[in-house]
């Protein structure tokens, strides 16, 4: 094993970091594809039940358009300002529209726990308020990479 790859396995979050972490941040960047293969980033609000990223998404917009001629993203969720505190959570795969779309509110049991967790951490409520504009995305992802740079210590930048 090269310095390298045994400092890229320093640097990787556990699976108790990495759901601590996406628990506790708030935006994503979701990536898509257009339909003449260009990237789309934007920012999302998520929320992770510990095995899919539940994104609530507008309708009408670029993203959902797209997502429904090719599911394939790239979600990054980040944090830090110096080179020694960055840390983020990168997942690939394809997004499943979940619920009705737009969402209204009607009963959904597959969407009960990532409401309750989304209305808590985004709006300090116990139930979703459903605005006829947004509807959900689940990613199960394919891959997960994480890495947090404040493990490096002293040693970042060698």
């Amino acid at each position: 094993m090269t310095a390298t790859q045994r400092r890229g396995r320093r640097i990787m979050m556990t699976e108790e970091e990495r759901d601590a972490f996406l628990g506790e941040q708030r935006t994503c960047r979701l990536a898509t594809v257009s339909a003449d293969g260009s990237p789309h980033v934007a920012p999302l609000w998520y929320v992770w039940d510990g095995a899919s990223l539940w994104l609530y998404s507008i309708t009408r917009s670029r993203r959902w358009a797209q997502l429904g001629k090719d599911p394939r993203v790239a979600v990054v969720v980040d944090d830090g300002t110096e080179y020694g505190e960055l840390r983020g959570v990168e997942l690939t795969g394809r997004v499943v529209p979940v619920g009705e779309a737009p969402r209204t509110g009607e009963p959904c049991p597959e969407l009960a726990v990532p409401e309750r967790l989304f209305a808590a951490k985004n709006f300090g409520l116990a139930d979703m308020v459903h605005d006829g504009r947004h509807a959900w995305l689940r990613l199960t992802p394919d891959t997960v990479v994480s890495w947090d740079f404040r493990k490096l210590g002293g040693e970042f930048g060698r």
